[in-house]
């Protein structure tokens, strides 16, 4: 099927169904055999994502009447032949045959002359990017823009910038393995550009490159982890033969950083997301590590935990995903206003809950990819608030020693936009 069928089939679960772009995208990769293709399939549906407001603004002010019933396809193929117009170096001519083409397979040959049109339309006309609204202007819904305001009134313009820059391709290099000086060593004998990060293990690729080309991933010897979420094994910095809690694991990257850093720790891994915790097992066995994988719920620790109290827990609780938006674009369009104040909720639970299994003088560390206050700062600070025995260690990375907790935003240093904050039982 052409590739632009594919890609419209993508944007429609996504925007249609609220199926999230990680899920969406690899099935229909799965039909193409060209890892070009697979590629600008993945540049197509990313883009979308990004600049939605705007396109769909272009690509509506041109039709007389939406799409309706199952022609309804039709609309993100559509926005998909804008974004070639617009954002891409595909020759117009073959941007607007290749998207017409898509329609005719997608059965709609009665609507291949509205395709054309519309697409024809944009080229001839060669309209601005729509600005007229701050939805439009920052392409992020007007709840989020509010909301990063609020949180941030000197720097939101430039929170958002960062929310839509292209994300760059962090390692974490497996200390059980090599150093990092000697994988840094390999990658510069292989001419595969970059720099060691600020947390110990952390390598930032100068651009971005195919795993099988880098040495030894196969056989665990490096992970691909932005630098953000590399911190979660030092901040929490498990020591020997400690019982540890990784209490929402999936996909299982900070599951496996703990083992790398410490391999004689017993690490329980527990997700309440069963298909989720198959990618858990999955890490662990690429990098050859053993951790006790539970299917649990980290509210509810009682129902499949009947062991010791833990000397550690790392809680990366289900948030917003705001700091990732550069890595999911979707983020902007499947999260809802509603879904914060749900999540603070949850997130409030999860926590006084993992405390209570905690043993006096241990750390709890609380992570989120969210950069939203409610979520992170006023979190843990509400929680202090009603637990007298948690007090906050600070984090010698924080900019200001009384900030409750270090919140990294998209883009500094490179990294993805995290909150951690460092909790001790007394």
């Amino acid at each position: 099927m052409n590739l632009r069928a594919l890609a419209a089939k993508v944007v429609f679960q996504v925007l249609e169904k609220g199926i999230s772009l990680s899920v969406a995208l690899p099935e229909q990769q799965q039909k193409l055999t060209s890892g070009k293709d697979k590629a600008l399939l993945a540049e197509l549906c990313y883009g979308v994502m990004r600049h939605l407001p705007q396109l769909d603004k272009l690509v509506s002010d041109c039709m007389s009447k939406p799409m309706k019933g199952k022609q309804r396809i039709v609309h993100p193929l559509l926005l998909i032949g804008c974004y070639q117009l617009y954002f891409t170096r595909i020759p117009a001519h073959a941007a607007i045959s290749e998207t017409a083409e898509a329609c005719r397979q997608l059965k709609f040959e009665g609507l291949v002359k509205v395709v054309n049109g519309v697409l024809r339309n944009l080229q001839r006309n060669e309209k601005q990017l729509p600005t007229d609204n701050e939805t439009l202007q920052f392409n992020t819904p007007a709840w989020l823009v509010k909301r990063l305001k609020s949180a941030y009134p000197d720097t939101w313009q430039q929170v958002i910038e960062q929310s839509h820059q292209r994300p760059p391709m962090w390692l974490r290099n497996n200390a059980l393995s090599q150093s990092r000086e000697q994988y840094l060593t390999q990658l510069n004998e292989l001419e595969i550009g970059a720099s060691a990060g600020q947390s110990d293990n952390a390598i930032l690729l100068d651009a971005a490159k195919d795993v099988a080309l880098l040495p030894g991933f196969s056989e665990g010897t490096v992970s691909v982890q932005d630098g953000a979420a590399q911190w979660a094994a030092t901040l929490l910095a498990p020591q020997a033969n400690e019982l540890i809690l990784d209490a929402c694991a999936a996909p299982g990257g900070k599951t496996c950083h703990l083992l790398e850093s410490e391999n004689s720790i017993e690490l329980i891994a527990v997700d309440f997301d069963a298909k989720r915790l198959e990618r858990v097992q999955q890490n662990l066995d690429r990098l050859s590590l053993k951790a006790k994988v539970i299917h649990g719920d980290a509210a509810n620790i009682d129902s499949w935990w009947q062991g010791a109290k833990f000397d550690r827990i790392l809680l990366d609780a289900p948030c917003s995903a705001t700091g990732v938006i550069r890595r999911h674009p979707d983020i902007k369009w499947l999260r809802k206003q509603a879904d914060i104040e749900a999540l603070s909720k949850l997130q409030s639970q999860i926590l006084d809950h993992c405390w209570q299994w905690l043993k006096p003088g241990g750390t709890l560390l609380y992570a989120t990819c969210s950069i939203l206050p409610e979520e992170n700062a006023q979190q843990v600070s509400a929680f202090l608030a009603r637990t007298q025995d948690a007090t906050l260690a600070p984090i010698a990375q924080q900019p200001k020693s009384d900030d409750i907790g270090w919140q990294i935003t998209p883009g500094q240093d490179n990294m993805d936009g995290f909150y951690y904050a460092r909790l001790i039982k007394g």
